[in-house]
């Protein structure tokens, strides 16, 4: 534990102030991790500061009469040690002052006001400015439409309400668990359909005023003010927002969970009445589709956003009060600030954000996923708007880099060049700072490591031969099942075909006739005669051929030795079935390949290095910990459309969009480069891999500096998602 100093350099300047609190400031107790503490907030601008016990009594006797320099030395005398240092005492005061919580003789009481809340906008409108990505606009104010609503649901806000509520929620995902399939097929259809886009764009606008009714209710409910309500531009997509934040006033964790998860009680009610709907109507209507996206927009969206702590949204709040750490996001930077600050810099007298070791691991935990997932997010947001509208992708893109890493670099600096407390080391200070870049930049830019490129594909049989039936008929019997294996010639299905037999009678009886007419000529010794039957004869003995070619034909035949695929025989008997209808496959499963898809964009590695100088492996998706090696055999050298087999497409479970006006799923909307992979027997020589499995590829490539590797991962990406 480092010592912290006791006094300051600056103490002089604050030592006369008389401050007080300001008459409208409220204190409300609470606990973090068995510890008490004590929140101060100003109702009028929803400005709050955390204390904690000692801090609380100190700022207790700020009466407008006593000195600052009065109450320290009072702390001094009844803590010893645990008082408050000047330092901390002047950054205390700082806080308190500049959150408009306190008030001081130094000045009239007006231009301070005015002067703080000049300040405050500065610093919202550069808040605003930095987090453009999560724009906010003030919309107006709720309390009126609040005070009307929270009688009416008062009843329904209360333990047996929320059993009431997740009754039936279970009971709306139990009525649409048959219907899963259903459901999931309907996504792609609204993501084709440009036509009801609007309605996608109505839906999640009303659901998510209703998500932040909830939240105002609740908080309304437990005593709290929701002064404002307006949309923040979420990627420049508006969604409403409600400021709930009185709620961190509450005594209790559980009325500050509530307030936070109440938008997500409330949405997912809608999802479940809309679910019931969607299971109601007729599909194709217009109330079908409006419930289907309520289902979609109040369930997936609240799921992947507002419950994701990762973001200032409703878990990060949930998470914060769940574990009991406040300014979960704020303290975690800090956190790892102070680990740099004192394990590389080396710098001593540094107060840490915490010092209970749970808690310090908490932040540690969170912080560094939360910084992960800000680069994610910035990558994917700013990719997804490029390939949308890439003029405002581009602009969004570099004004968040500015922001988020750019600006974060330059304070950094200033930081460095400029702060006191590196006064007496400055110069390894910048040595450290430069010796981790040179790391760093070595570490990715000249360190050859591992690069791995994926794709998906498809096991599929190098003899796969379609059966179809050879003539009309019909089918009688069923010899062979799906998945049974069948030997070249065996049978399939039998047809019958009474017409056949009864044409097939009938040539045979009128040869039977013209070979009595010749007999009779030949004994009459009339030769022409007997070459007219003779003719006669010949030709109905071509179409009694041809009548038992077709009548063969109504045994359906295996082309090979193989297994029967993709329909089952057994579901044609009884039907009548017409020449060239198909009636199965049989594939030849000793005799199999992998077919790959690449990117149009990620195939050109292998045109560079060619197939000697990368590795592939298979993984089967079914059996992920099965591997087996490959080569590969043939790339098609031009991007295809057509897919190699429908399991690879978005219908058939995989991962390439297919075309919009597709109704086969083997139509990809963008060009496919395929790739042939025939595998590497394990050592019995077998190769367990089914036709129509799934497989997951995995190509290893020459060793690369993980720079180079992210510079043509990111370009690909780019080119991708903006076509250049």
């Amino acid at each position: 534990m480092s010592e912290r100093p006791t006094f300051s350099p600056f103490w002089h300047r604050v030592r006369a102030m008389k401050p007080r609190l300001r008459p409208h400031v409220q204190i409300t107790r609470q606990h973090y991790r068995g510890r008490r503490w004590h929140v101060v907030r100003d109702p009028s601008s929803n400005q709050f500061y955390r204390l904690n016990p000692i801090a609380h009594e100190f700022v207790g006797l700020f009466d407008g009469s006593r000195t600052v320099e009065e109450i320290w030395q009072s702390c001094l005398e009844r803590h010893g040690d645990a008082a408050p240092t000047q330092g901390e005492v002047i950054q205390l005061i700082s806080q308190l002052y500049n959150s408009n919580l306190l008030a001081a003789d130094v000045t009239p009481e007006t231009e301070q006001l005015l002067r703080r809340g000049r300040k405050r906008l500065g610093q919202k409108a550069a808040q605003q400015a930095i987090g453009i990505m999560y724009f906010r606009i003030r919309v107006f104010n709720p309390d009126r439409y609040l005070s009307w609503i929270e009688p009416i649901l008062r009843p329904v806000l209360n333990k047996w309400g929320f059993f009431a509520w997740l009754a039936f929620v279970l009971f709306a995902l139990v009525q649409l668990a048959p219907h899963w399939e259903a459901l999931i097929s309907q996504a792609e259809e609204v993501y084709r359909d440009p036509t009801l886009w609007p309605w996608l764009v109505v839906v999640f606008i009303v659901t998510k005023a209703i998500h932040e009714t909830g939240h105002g209710v609740i908080c309304k409910r437990f005593g709290g003010q929701v002064p404002e309500f307006g949309f923040m531009l979420l990627v420049l997509f508006p969604a409403p927002y409600v400021d709930a934040s009185a709620a961190w006033a509450f005594a209790s964790k559980w009325k500050r969970i509530a307030v936070g998860a109440g938008g997500m009680i409330f949405e997912l009610f809608v999802a479940s009445i809309a679910a019931l709907v969607w299971l109601n109507t007729q599909p194709g209507s217009l109330v079908h589709q409006i419930a289907y996206n309520a289902i979609f927009t109040a369930s997936v969206s609240t799921i992947l956003f507002n419950a994701n702590p990762l973001m200032r949204f409703d878990g990060y709040f949930i998470l914060a009060d769940l574990l009991e750490v406040p300014n979960l996001m704020q303290r975690s930077m800090n956190q790892l600030k102070h680990f740099f600050k004192t394990r590389v810099y080396r710098m001593k007298n540094e107060t840490p954000p915490s010092s209970q070791r749970g808690e310090t691991a908490i932040l540690y935990t969170y912080g560094i996923l939360a910084l992960a997932y800000r680069i994610f997010l910035f990558f994917s947001i700013t990719l997804y708007v490029m390939g949308k509208l890439f003029a405002i992708g581009l602009v969004l893109a570099i004004w968040t880099a500015g922001m988020w890493f750019i600006l974060p670099v330059g304070k950094f600096v200033h930081w460095l060049a400029s702060h006191p407390s590196l006064a007496d080391f400055r110069p390894r200070a910048i040595a450290t700072s430069l010796a981790m870049i040179a790391i760093g930049l070595g570490a990715v830019g000249l360190v050859p490591m591992p690069d791995h490129r994926r794709a998906t594909g498809v096991v599929e049989s190098e003899a796969s031969t379609g059966v179809f039936f050879g003539t009309d008929g019909f089918v009688e019997e069923a010899h062979a099942r799906i998945g049974e294996f069948v030997r070249a010639g065996d049978p399939i299905l039998t047809l019958r075909s009474d017409e056949l037999r009864a044409r097939l009678a009938i040539v045979n009886a009128r040869i039977a006739e013209m070979e009595s007419i010749e007999q009779q000529a030949m004994g009459r010794d009339s030769t022409a005669t007997a070459q007219v039957a003779r003719q006669r004869i010949d030709t109905l003995a071509g179409q009694a051929d041809y009548l038992r070619g077709e009548i063969e034909k109504l045994v359906v035949r295996a082309p090979h030795d193989g297994r029967v695929v993709a329909a089952d025989p057994a579901s044609l008997v009884g039907s009548f079935a017409k020449r060239g209808e198909p009636v199965c496959r049989v594939v030849d499963e000793s005799r199999v390949r992998v077919t790959a898809l690449l990117k149009q964009q990620d195939a050109d590695w292998h045109y560079a290095l060619g197939q000697e100088r990368y590795r592939v492996e298979v993984r089967f998706l079914s059996r992920a910990g099965d591997t087996v090696p490959g080569r590969v055999v043939k790339v098609l050298e031009a991007g295809q459309l057509n897919l190699p087999h429908p399991a690879l497409g978005f219908g058939g479970g995989g991962s390439v969009a297919t075309a919009k006006d597709d109704t086969t799923g083997l139509r990809a909307s963008n060009p496919q480069f395929v790739m042939h992979i025939a595998p590497i027997p394990e050592n019995d020589g077998q190769w367990t891999g089914m036709p129509g499995e799934r497989v997951r590829l995995r190509f290893t490539l020459p060793r690369t500096p993980l720079a180079w590797q992210w510079i043509d991962r990111l370009h690909k990406l780019v080119q991708g998602k903006v076509n250049v």
